[in-house]
């Protein structure tokens, strides 16, 4: 088994740590992570300047780039493998609904699945690391459960899980992901040479977080399990857009 590990927090996160940690005595295990935080950075690629690759002291090689970037180079020249697992996080916060859209943490997943490779994404609800090492333990009994069943085709998988100490033994549920209300407003500052500024601001509450979304689950003390596609095609739209503007289907 060989287990390709990125995230979005940087390579010096406590939540990727505990997630190589946790899946060590599965296999062979290379991570390859930002050398920055690049949280919300989504799918982004770097085109406009050549990307280095660095080693830390821990083994641990890290990309000057986004996470799209790490999993990208890793699989089209760093490694001279393809992994069996691709697997991100464990992320600073949750990775739900809307919010998957600007994930770095499902983005690297992302990319793994789109080379063909099965990928997990991982995410703890609420900030600030609390009960890490549980969190880690889900994800190893989780990636056990993925191998176990088989890793025969490519899929993509988003896992939060809220911060809990027995989060290994909380039950895990099949979800689709809610939506949020639109984000609240920008949050204006003054820079030092009196430049008006601008912070991205919160996101909205979750607007659509009934039995079967993500939200529902986390917030019932439940691990949520979301299957993902990349096809953004609003099929049922199809014939609709076809006979507002006369084209064939």
């Amino acid at each position: 088994m060989r287990i390709l590990i990125a995230n979005d927090d940087g390579y010096l996160a406590p939540g990727l740590m505990a997630l190589v940690k946790a899946c060590e005595g599965l296999g062979q295990i290379d991570v390859i992570a930002p050398e920055q935080n690049a949280s919300g950075t989504s799918n982004s690629l770097t085109l406009g300047r050549p990307l280095s690759v660095y080693t830390a002291s821990n083994g641990f090689r890290y990309v000057n780039g986004t996470p799209s970037d790490c999993v990208h180079v890793a699989l089209t020249g760093l490694l001279d493998y393809k992994p069996d697992l691709v697997l991100s996080g464990i992320n600073n916060g949750a990775n739900m609904g809307d919010d998957t859209l600007y994930s770095g943490t499902v983005a690297a997943a992302t990319e793994g699945f789109l080379f063909g490779i099965p990928s997990i994404a991982f995410s703890q609800v609420d900030k600030g690391w609390g009960q890490l090492d549980a969190a880690a333990a889900l994800a190893r009994s989780l990636v056990e459960q993925v191998i176990a069943a088989g890793l025969n085709e490519a899929f993509l998988l988003n896992v939060n899980i809220p911060n809990q100490a027995d989060a290994a033994q909380l039950p895990r549920r099949i979800t689709r992901l809610g939506r949020r209300h639109a984000s609240e407003a920008v949050i204006r500052q003054q820079s030092p040479r009196g430049e008006t500024i601008y912070w991205i601001g919160p996101a909205g509450d979750a607007r659509e977080a009934g039995q079967g979304t993500d939200f529902f689950a986390t917030a019932n003390n439940m691990v949520s399990v979301t299957p993902l596609q990349v096809d953004l095609t609003h099929h049922a739209a199809l014939p609709v857009w076809a006979g507002r503007l006369g084209l064939p289907l």
